[in-house]
């Protein structure tokens, strides 16, 4: 039976939102680039050194909330950094639509989705700490949408992608994901021959978060910023598992990226394996830590050491 929506024509209310979310991210990277090449960051540190806002955080997630609500008023958005409420600059205001996106069918069971059901979780530049010391590509905006608690599209903008081919190169590009549609924007790869490669955090180390790797027995492990960039590592076939046993993610990190990796037959989920939820009313750190995978999820939740399963209790 096909949706009301499919019948009249116009595309679905998530269509057109995730079709808005893409444009919406570029325009953001596009903030987050023009903030760089100033020179003057503005870096305030929020709860100390590791924890950091810059002037671009500030102003592609005032871009970000600002294109999405006034296209779509009755949807719920949680953004990362607490801002005061100013005069938004039309400048900033995006309000395209990507062709390609409409132009797809919207799985069935989102078809009839209300915009007033949706929450937006914005992460409008992940790898800050990343972006002031000038490790680039581990720098992304994180647009996710939830339904019911549940991840159900994502969109990852990485601002400098190609960077490091000089001027003159393309700068940036976006993925995005529905699962029961796909994921697009990149080309799926798996790490090959069976190898056990961890990706985990640069920079929020700890006994715990270390001998949770180690338990894996990875044959390689690969330390990079950013959850966004983490999942990237997945889904490119550079890393089989993103391991992180502590707290400090937070739910706008792994909302766009879980629904991604979702789409392409991946999971994400804590420690113990336990799936998070997206409602709007949820707290936003993600206590009991994040294991995501392509493939082998079980593999990798049955190998968490019993320490670290006492010290980050689920829920």
């Amino acid at each position: 039976r096909p949706s009301v929506s499919a019948m009249s024509g116009s595309p679905a209310v998530l269509m057109r939102l995730v079709a808005s979310c893409y444009t919406v991210s570029e325009r953001a990277g596009a903030i987050v680039r023009k903030v760089l090449h100033s020179g003057e960051l503005g870096i305030v540190e929020k709860t100390g050194a590791d924890d950091l806002q810059t002037l671009a955080d500030r102003l592609a997630q005032q871009s970000i909330c600002a294109s999405l609500s006034r296209r779509f008023p009755k949807i719920t958005i949680i953004g990362e950094e607490e801002l005061p409420a100013e005069e938004i600059k039309e400048e900033i205001i995006e309000s395209g639509l990507s062709e390609e996106i409409l132009l797809k069918t919207c799985p069935e069971e989102y078809s009839d989705l209300k915009e007033e059901e949706l929450v937006v979780w914005v992460d409008p530049l992940d790898g800050t700490k990343e972006y002031t010391e000038g490790l680039l590509d581990n720098v992304t905006v994180l647009i996710g949408i939830a339904h019911g608690g549940r991840a159900i599209a994502g969109v990852i903008h990485q601002p400098f992608y190609n960077y490091e081919l000089g001027a003159g190169a393309a700068l940036g590009r976006t993925l995005w994901g529905i699962p029961g549609l796909g994921a697009f924007g990149f080309e799926l790869q798996e790490v090959p021959g069976g190898r056990r490669v961890v990706t985990t955090t640069r920079s929020h180390s700890n006994k715990l978060v270390t001998d949770c790797v180690d338990a894996m027995e990875p044959h390689e492990v690969v330390r990079v910023g950013g959850a966004g960039n983490k999942i990237i590592q997945l889904v490119e076939g550079r890393a089989s598992a993103y391991v992180f046993a502590s707290p400090g993610c937070k739910k706008w990190d792994t909302c766009a990226t879980e629904a991604i990796l979702h789409a392409v037959g991946g999971k994400l989920t804590d420690i113990h394996g336990n799936a998070y939820r997206y409602d709007a009313n949820v707290k936003h750190m993600n206590s009991a830590g994040v294991l995501a995978t392509l493939r082998n999820h079980e593999y990798y939740v049955s190998r968490v050491p019993q320490s670290v399963l006492q010290a980050l209790k689920s829920g």
